[in-house]
């Protein structure tokens, strides 16, 4: 069986797993590739979106300060908003919308589940407890980044000790475990919130829960080696994703370690899912919805998926954000338009499968 024959997705589609170059009978190989590029085009798009309008000579000219050291082309303002706020700010964007992506796809395929996104095994709710607890007893600041960052891995390490009740860690005690282990980190984040000062420290973490990229900056961008170590290791895995996908016993007849990789592929996962939430914070819909339109793009074999998923959780990523903060007065948090977005595309993909398997 092959991935694209994977009763999770369906069989008969004229998807190609490898690189057949067509889907649904049209040709997708430069299709791969504009997707690929689009990811740098909206980054450098974003820089003239905002509630400042800049013209091209005043974003061309920030640009060529920073790369010469020099402010000789462009304003101090100008190159205060390019360089400073909206450049680390879509950096930012594309980095967390592309480690949510890929860590999706790959659970959707090892867990073999469709519904399946980088939340499950309670990351998100360990993040937004950690970011909570900052805000209410450590002071806020970069430490929100830090404590949201670690408590979103420790809750995935309970939920791997949660799952190990059994040695062999099969799938359904992972994703129990994930239940249970985001049950109690949800309850301890309403408890941050009944303890929070409601004046100053609950709006920080109903903001903070709804989503936003308003405060990236340059300092916060050491998060992106965690997304880009967790995000390679899923691309260099993607062939062993590809065999578990399969199922355990045919993975092993391939000679591969069920337990250890799928392991790995968990940590992979987590670190890009835990350090871009703590960037972000909780930004729903993203590692659910962007490998389904990937899968449409490139087909289900890992190799080709993965990667593709990254550059459409990119560009998605920098689109909503260029959304949130210019068509309205006020910005509005990420997860109220990926929820938007998210929820009307699965109405869709339902009435696509009829409800049955997928």
């Amino acid at each position: 069986m092959t991935a694209s024959e994977h009763p999770a997705y369906g069989r008969g589609s004229e998807v190609t797993a490898a690189d057949g170059h067509r889907v649904g009978g049209q040709p997708i190989g430069r299709l791969r590739w504009v997707v690929h590029l689009l990811p740098p085009v909206l980054i450098l798009a974003s820089l003239f979106v905002g509630r400042y309008p800049l013209s091209v000579q005043q974003v061309v000219g920030a640009l060529a300060d920073l790369l010469s050291g020099h402010a000789s082309q462009s304003t101090p303002e100008a190159f205060a908003l390019v360089v400073s706020v909206r450049l680390p700010r879509a950096i930012a964007a594309a980095a967390v919308g592309a480690a949510l992506a890929a860590s999706g796809a790959a659970y959707q395929s090892i867990f073999r589940n469709p519904l399946t996104d980088s939340s499950l095994l309670g990351v998100s709710n360990g993040a937004g407890f950690g970011a909570a607890f900052a805000l209410v007893f450590l002071g806020g600041s970069w430490r929100v980044y830090v404590a949201a960052f670690a408590f979103g891995l420790l809750a995935v390490a309970l939920t791997y000790m949660v799952a190990n009740v059994y040695r062999s860690t099969p799938t359904i005690m992972l994703i129990l475990g994930g239940v249970i282990v985001s049950s109690v980190f949800s309850a301890l984040l309403s408890l941050m919130k009944l303890t929070a000062d409601p004046e100053s420290e609950l709006p920080s973490i109903v903001y903070w829960l709804m989503g936003s990229l308003s405060s990236a900056g340059w300092e916060s961008l050491w998060a992106l080696i965690p997304m880009l170590v967790g995000t390679v290791a899923l691309i260099a895995l993607s062939w062993r994703i590809d065999a578990m996908s399969m199922g355990d016993r045919e993975a092993r007849t391939m000679g591969i370690d069920v337990r250890r990789e799928k392991a790995v592929v968990i940590l992979g996962a987590t670190l890009a899912t835990a350090a871009a939430i703590c960037i972000s914070g909780v930004v729903g819909w993203v590692g659910l919805v962007i490998p389904h339109i990937s899968r449409m793009l490139a087909g289900n074999q890992n190799s080709t998926l993965i990667p593709v998923s990254v550059s459409v959780g990119a560009a998605f990523m920098l689109l909503i954000d260029a959304a949130s903060r210019s068509l309205w007065p006020s910005e509005v948090p990420l997860g109220i338009l990926t929820a938007l977005i998210g929820a009307p595309f699965f109405v869709y993909l339902l009435k696509r499968t009829k409800g049955g398997s997928w």
